[in-house]
């Protein structure tokens, strides 16, 4: 009896080692293992939640009124964004907002394997507003610390192993526009526009470049939309019409971008990426919006004044009662109906909106 019980026992530690080993080994393997999230307030989860000076949050009412707690948490929507319905394509939790990991002292404390979330609200390439936002190149140096955290983790073969399966999502560079376009800027005292397209272009290439220095092989990058779209930039028209001298601009930034893509491939062929036409995908909205089951695509759903656009959308303002037919959920951000659409056609939607692939093509290589 003795001699059967071991046999129980050692082929029931045997079965549940084995299970042990498939699950490790399933969670190695799959295909996306983890998201690294870098940008502004399209992909905010709550990083400026952590910041105590900053006037760029959305930590409160109406903010997250379709969210699943029904709680504003961070972001600029009014429910999820675009960094949430990524992470459900590829079956992984949303990535925490990297603050939030940080001790009392600033100590980075465990970071989840399967991705962390660096954007920042008011972020932009080269704009630099520190009590306010997280700037591109200041994400770039928190994912330093979360990348000697995986060697410490997985060993270095191991991070690489997952960092080269793991996604790193670029959304930013509407910031650095708006700023240029304030009157008397100081951008616009030092730089013709085509030179400012061209720097920041060319700034988020080399960050890219950091990033591929610390595994980094799978990228996802969306260009800017029709940025004088937004209810901010229409309601100064007397028509509401759009800005169209940003819109131009934001136009010939991603000309830039594309071409600068394109010869970071060349130049480091172990990189792939995927490239989102925002603008292409925004203008497609904009001229058929009932395609979509959209009927609004100037005002705002929550805020106050003309177009809904002279006050954010605070606990005081109005907010409309279907936000499904409304472009713009407050004066500069997508309601979540359309960032879900957006995370639609960048995963495998048309092939006129991605170059060269699409993120499902991406995640198969």
């Amino acid at each position: 009896m003795a001699n059967i019980a071991k046999k129980v026992v050692l082929k029931f530690t045997t079965s549940m080692l084995l299970c042990a080993l498939m699950f490790t080994s399933a969670c190695l393997c799959q295909s996306v293992p983890g998201i690294y999230m870098l940008g502004d307030s399209l992909v905010d989860v709550g990083n400026n939640n952590h910041l105590p000076l900053s006037l760029a949050k959305a930590n409160f009412a109406h903010n997250g009124l379709d969210f699943p707690s029904g709680k504003a948490t961070g972001r600029f929507s009014n429910g999820k964004n675009a960094a949430d319905f990524l992470a459900e394509k590829v079956g992984l939790p949303t990535g925490p907002p990297y603050l939030s990991l940080l001790s009392k002292e600033q100590e980075l404390g465990d970071a989840p394997i399967t991705g962390v979330s660096f954007a920042s609200g008011g972020a932009g390439i080269i704009r630099d507003t520190p009590s306010q936002s997280i700037s591109l190149t200041q994400q770039v140096e928190h994912y330093t610390l979360v990348y000697e955290q995986l060697v410490q983790k997985l060993g270095s073969a191991g991070a690489q192993t997952h960092l080269a399966k793991s996604l790193f999502m670029i959304v930013i560079g509407s910031n650095d526009l708006f700023a240029y376009f304030k009157n008397n800027s100081d951008p616009s005292k030092k730089y013709t526009p085509q030179q400012y397209v061209d720097l920041i272009a060319s700034n988020l290439i080399h960050l890219m470049k950091r990033l591929h220095g610390m595994g980094a092989r799978k990228f996802v990058v969306t260009g800017l939309g029709m940025i004088g779209c937004c209810p901010r930039q229409r309601k100064d028209n007397a028509t509401s019409g759009c800005n169209e001298e940003a819109n131009y601009w934001s136009s010939k930034y991603n000309d830039g971008l594309k071409h600068l893509l394109e010869n970071l491939k060349l130049e480091s062929p172990d990189i792939n990426y995927s490239y989102f036409d925002m603008y292409k995908a925004m203008s497609d909205l904009i001229q058929d919006p009932q395609k979509y089951g959209i009927t609004e695509i100037k005002e705002a759903c929550c805020g106050i004044g003309n177009l809904k656009a002279d006050v954010p959308c605070i606990p005081v303002s109005n907010y409309c009662p279907n936000r499904n037919n409304h472009l713009f959920w407050d004066f500069y951000h997508p309601t979540e109906m359309v960032s879900n659409l957006n995370i639609d056609l960048m995963y495998n939607g048309p092939k006129q909106y991605t170059i060269p692939m699409t993120i499902e093509q991406l995640v198969e290589l």
